[in-house]
């Protein structure tokens, strides 16, 4: 079946595009989802009234794909994960993860759907491909690995605070409790 796509389809085109579909994909998840229009004669014709439109928005989404290739193309993103004796992830590292520390470190925002790489579950250098829109593409250095020992020192020291401030708190606590005691006993032999 033919549909006119409403936006970037990966894998298929981008807005404006005629292609073929299958017949239940294109009801049971272009159409609902307003992604493409069926190709009939009158949508091909207004289609050909909004191609200059189109063809403006496709060069700002291309130059704006390129210049975050520009910023992306070979930097190097850290990730601090917990790290087994012999370098194995205690889990993985998500699409999501990966999209934090982009945005973290580079101040680039990007979408983790758009991310590819193989499972990550051992620290090292992986180069991970983020494809930004159509064909454009940029990779870039992921350095995985464990958080550094001064990390862990600060991390092991604020759980000490904490710990030593509930005790605090379950001190001041207990003399209250045993102040509230000591009045209300004292009250009842004050009314005998």
């Amino acid at each position: 079946m033919k549909v006119i796509l409403l936006g970037e389809l990966r894998g298929k085109g981008g807005e404006g595009d005629v292609v073929d579909v299958a017949q239940g994909y294109a009801e049971n998840f272009l159409f609902p989802n307003r992604m493409a229009l069926a190709a009939t004669p009158g949508n091909i014709k207004q289609l050909e009234e909004r191609r200059h439109n189109i063809a403006k928005r496709e060069e700002k989404r291309i130059a704006t794909a390129e210049q975050t290739k520009n910023a992306l193309e070979g930097k190097n993103v850290q990730i601090a994960v917990k790290v087994g004796e012999e370098g194995q992830l205690f889990g993985s590292v998500t699409n999501a993860m990966i999209a934090d520390a982009v945005k973290e470190q580079l101040d680039i925002e990007i979408d983790r759907k758009r991310i590819e790489h193989h499972t990550i579950k051992v620290a090292g250098v992986h180069e991970v491909v983020i494809n930004l829109y159509r064909e454009i593409s940029a990779k870039l250095q992921l350095i995985v690995g464990g958080a550094s020992a001064q990390a862990a020192e600060k991390t092991d020291e604020v759980v000490e605070s904490v710990e030593a401030n509930d005790a605090a708190a379950e001190t001041a606590a207990d003399e209250v409790i045993e102040s509230v005691e000591a009045a209300d006993t004292a009250s009842e032999a004050s009314d005998e």
